[in-house]
């Protein structure tokens, strides 16, 4: 489970990388935000 959180995690902020790229700056900042959240090294929404 841990695994698929990480890899949820990177996908979320890399999605934020490249909506902020594209101008799209409030998505892409809640994108990485919620790719911190859901991360290992951050507070699980899933725990």
């Amino acid at each position: 489970m841990a695994t698929l959180l990480w890899i949820l995690a990177v996908v979320l902020v890399i999605a934020g990388i490249f909506a902020i790229l594209r101008k799209q700056v409030l998505w892409g900042v809640v994108l990485i935000i919620l790719g911190l959240l859901v991360g290992p090294g951050g507070v699980s929404v899933f725990t």
